[in-house]
């Protein structure tokens, strides 16, 4: 009789955590059967929300607890790690993705000193493989770095937030950066209602030549006396500007100088996390925040056809501008094949070995944020990318290749022009090689050609007519999202990671307001940096906070290696004592209703806008007495064809924008589209803006089908 055949015992699979399903995707299909890859949906473990979490008599000893809500998660990655032959943390390469493999090993009983850690900046299969074959453990100096911001952030936001909660109002909050950031707007908020204007006049010429058959115009500047020192004449009253006018008009335009001489212009570096937020605020009208999660989305990847998940950028957490060998080899290839060789079989040479320089830091690990796969055209790749995708790819892709093309070369013109012992200059500059303008713009990019005529020295000139502009000084602009997020990295205050939620942190708690793209501080915001300015000098202080950055970055730095517990301890005795100082001195603050104009028809006091966690309402001014309290209604101008009352926005449960009678319930109208003034000629219900390409208007009352 045979005897059974023996069963193999099931080959045990090597664990693989990330932190994000898409991401989790993405590598499974690079790993293969070997490997189960699985997430962790972000942190796993963090200090509580109900209390400080932190011991600060026992050396500021964290009190980490599993984040609530992932238990069962917990149990699941638990019961994996198990049933894994080996488990592999993946997590991001920063210092949050490290804290992350850390929390995740204490919960998983692994050795953070044991190889389980692997690290890769782009979702390639390469580059998976490559971390795969060399994991290393945990980075201790990354993961004190990301706890010493953390305790620091806790204690000042859990200790002053309180104090600013007793002595404003509730809902308020205070932060080591955000802080910063909503004084460096006040600021400029103040610099502007203090700016007096000032009187200035711009004086000059303007000719028109003769060359061919054509005629060339162009303008010169007074720019200063004959013979005075190289300063701009400053030219401040309408009496003096009109007695250099006569002067000019009285006598002879003569070109006394004429040069010409090549310039260039080098392309951009690859971008940054601040640059790419920058120039997508500025070119795509994204906020930060929006610019951060599409690009999280591209990193982790997207269903290419043909190719499946992909990822298409490289991470995108970065300070650095530095690219691999590897990157820049595919950049020089692929610009030689697309710009470099011409349709008659020429080439003209396009590609430049571009080396960027960093400002130095710790981020460097990371490269710039590029294309993981240069070949991936975004034309070419369109129909398989959201619209916000594709932009964002679109201008990732463009920079980079662009910074690795040749400069644009220009030929710059002045010429110099006397007239009755004042000097007159005109510029002009001619575009002879295109180089990287070829395919990219920056924002403020200016490359149209201004060609002066042929001009020689000794030869006089007629004016057509000669100017003067009376100007004003203009005041500081206020900052917008982009030139926020500029200033706070020039000063070195705050990281890459935390510019996207600082603005959306300071419009949700009222302290700035968004006007045109601009961010106005309002009074609440003022009152809150006054405050900060005279209680916590240095928490709101530029330079201060900019040092701590360091400090904290110290802790990270393995020729430092600071101690973190130190770094929290010399930061806290002073705190320590200014709350102290603050809570005693600091007076209630009362800070005025905005009336709405209306009575409350419960006990006829003033109704007033307040502020709530969940939006702004109306409530009567008499609270607590009476507790009346209504929702703000936002009218569009259109009455309700049943009853005639105001036609209001309105949100539904699932938030989804509608409009209904604002005489509900007694009246139940009803609108899913923006309804019009104008009525329906065929059946006479209100037409809606409907968002339908090609229709501007149409009937929503089924069965009639009027469009215009």
């Amino acid at each position: 009789m045979a005897s059974k055949a023996k069963t193999q015992p099931k080959k045990k699979k090597t664990l693989v955590i990330v932190e994000s399903p898409s991401k989790a995707n993405t590598i499974g299909k690079y790993l293969g059967s070997s490997y189960k890859v699985i997430a962790s949906v972000g942190h796993v473990r963090d200090l509580p929300k109900s209390t400080l979490g932190i011991d600060i008599e026992n050396d500021f000893e964290p009190k980490y607890i599993p984040i609530r809500g992932k238990g069962d998660l917990i149990k699941s990655l638990k019961k994996e790690a198990k049933a894994s032959a080996k488990v592999l943390l993946a997590t991001d390469p920063d210092r949050e993705g490290e804290a992350i493999s850390w929390h995740l090993a204490y919960l998983l009983g692994l050795d953070p000193n044991s190889n389980c850690r692997i690290e890769f900046h782009e979702i390639t299969k390469n580059a998976i493989s490559a971390a795969i074959k060399t994991p290393r453990s945990i980075n201790m100096n990354l993961v004190d770095a990301q706890q010493a911001r953390r305790i620091l952030d806790r204690l000042v936001g859990y200790q002053i937030s309180p104090l600013l909660w007793r002595k404003v109002s509730r809902g308020l909050s205070a932060g080591r950066v955000q802080s910063a950031a909503l004084k460096i707007i006040c600021d400029r908020e103040n610099a502007i209602n203090a700016f007096v204007p000032t009187e200035y006049w711009i004086l000059g010429a303007e000719f028109e030549k003769k060359e061919g058959a054509a005629k060339k115009k162009f303008t010169a500047k007074v720019i200063s006396e004959v013979g005075a020192p190289k300063k701009e004449l400053t030219i401040g009253n309408e009496a003096e500007a009109n007695k250099i006018l006569e002067k000019l008009k009285e006598g002879k335009f003569t070109v006394t100088s004429v040069k010409e001489e090549p310039k260039k212009r080098n392309p951009y570096a690859p971008f940054t996390t601040s640059n790419m937020q920058q120039e997508a605020s500025n070119k795509l009208n994204f906020p930060a925040r929006k610019t951060m999660m599409i690009a999280q989305q591209l990193y982790e990847g997207v269903s290419i056809k043909g190719r499946g998940l992909t990822g298409l950028v490289t991470y995108i957490r970065t300070d650095s501008t530095r690219i691999s060998d590897e990157a820049r080899a595919a950049a020089k290839e692929f610009i030689h094949n697309n710009y470099e060789i011409q349709p008659d079989g020429s080439e003209i040479k396009y590609w430049s070995n571009n080396v960027y320089k960093n400002k130095g830091g710790i981020q460097d690990a990371h490269e710039a944020i590029r294309p993981s796969d240069v070949t991936l055209v975004p034309d070419e790749i369109k129909d398989s990318l959201t619209e916000d995708q594709y932009k964002l790819y679109k201008l990732i892709w463009l920079r980079f290749v662009a910074s690795q093309m040749r400069p644009a070369e220009f030929m710059s013109m002045t010429a110099d022009i006397e007239n009755n012992g004042y000097l007159l200059r005109a510029n002009g500059s001619k575009q002879v090689f295109d180089g990287y303008l070829k395919i990219y713009k920056s924002f403020e990019d200016d490359s149209k050609d201004r060609i002066l005529p042929g001009l020689a020295v000794g030869e006089e000139l007629t004016a057509k007519e000669v100017t003067g502009d009376r100007k004003f000084t203009q005041p500081p602009s206020r900052y917008t999202e982009a030139a926020l997020i500029k200033e706070l990295e020039e000063k070195s205050i705050g990281r890459p990671s935390t510019y996207a939620p600082i603005v959306s942190t300071l419009t949700e708690r009222r302290y700035v307001k968004k006007e045109k793209k601009t961010l106005v501080p309002t009074d609440l915001g003022f009152v809150v940096t006054d405050m900060m300015e005279e209680y916590f000098k240095e928490i709101v202080d530029a330079g201060f906070t900019a040092g701590m950055e360091e400090k904290l970055d110290n802790i990270e730095s393995t020729e430092v290696n600071a101690d973190w517990r130190k770094v929290v301890a010399d930061f806290y005795g002073p705190l320590e004592k200014e709350l102290k100082i603050a809570d005693e001195k600091i007076e209630k603050v009362k800070l005025e209703d905005t009336l709405t104009g209306e009575m409350c028809e419960l006990c006829g006091k003033p109704l007033a806008i307040k502020h709530g966690r969940f939006g702004d309402f109306i409530a009567c001014t008499g609270f607590p007495e009476c507790r009346n309290t209504k929702k703000i209604q936002v009218t569009i101008g259109v009455k309700c064809p049943d009853c005639g009352k105001d036609i209001i926005v309105k949100k539904g449960k699932r938030g989804r924008t509608f409009y209904g009678c604002s005489g509900y319930p007694e009246c139940n109208k009803v609108y899913w589209y923006k309804p019009t003034e104008k009525k329906c000629p065929k059946c006479g219900e209100l037409l809606v803006q409907h968002a339908v390409k090609d229709t501007k208007l149409e009937c929503p009352r089924e069965g009639c089908g009027y469009k215009e």
